[in-house]
């Protein structure tokens, strides 16, 4: 067997709490998944550290990589396996003097070849492009085409994500394009046979490609 081109890159919903643990544990447990980005807003670090840590450990339990968004001390706090940083969020040189050199670094690029290039020279670990499709998970202001994953990928050896209403039914374009991995946040969480049906769907998905 060989290992599919393209991953599945789990993003949580706005809302982590009540049976949130058991959805994660469903879907992690139905099919591959290379990571999982822990993305909340507007809490203290000690509640977003409270919400993360059985999401932590379950991620461990399935060798899933733990990614924090946005927030590199509480990346660092709670020894996470990597960070995601959108342009606003501080620089990939930063996170990791912060980190170390194991962490996983993700920037957000929107559409931009060029902030590609850039987090690639400042030693991001890989860039992600988006949104491709309309998404209700964040308000959208950039719109990407599938083209520039073929092209980073005809160029550069670091991997790429797509992200930005990512489903069952729309993904292939981007698998096709070259995308390294699909980051799917509603595309799991909002599918109407669950999330564990949806892993299942994309996973099968990817090892057809």
């Amino acid at each position: 067997m060989t290992e599919p081109t393209c991953q599945l890159y789990l993003i949580s919903p706005p809302d982590v709490g009540g049976d949130f643990p058991a959805q994660l544990e469903a879907a992690l447990a139905a099919g591959p998944v290379a990571a999982f980005q822990f993305r909340v807003k507007g809490l203290t670090q000690h509640e977003a550290a409270r919400l993360a840590e059985p999401l932590q450990a379950i991620c461990a339990a399935h060798d899933v990589a733990f990614i924090v968004n946005d927030d590199m001390a509480l990346a660092k706090r709670l020894k996470a396996d990597g960070v995601h940083l959108g342009q606003g969020d501080g620089d990939p040189q930063e996170a990791r003097r912060l980190l170390g050199p194991g962490a996983q670094i993700g920037v957000t690029c929107h559409n931009s070849r060029h902030l590609a290039m850039d987090a690639g020279e400042a030693g991001a670990d890989y860039v992600a492009f988006g949104a491709f499709f309309p998404t209700t998970t964040k308000a959208v202001e950039h719109r990407a085409e599938a083209e520039i994953l073929s092209w980073w990928q005809g160029l550069f050896e670091l991997p790429c994500v797509a992200i930005g209403g990512i489903t069952v039914e729309n993904a292939e374009l981007l698998i096709d394009a070259g995308a390294d991995f699909l980051a799917v946040s509603g595309g799991v969480w909002n599918h109407p046979d669950g999330p564990a049906a949806a892993v299942q769907a994309f996973a099968a998905l990817m090892a057809a490609d």
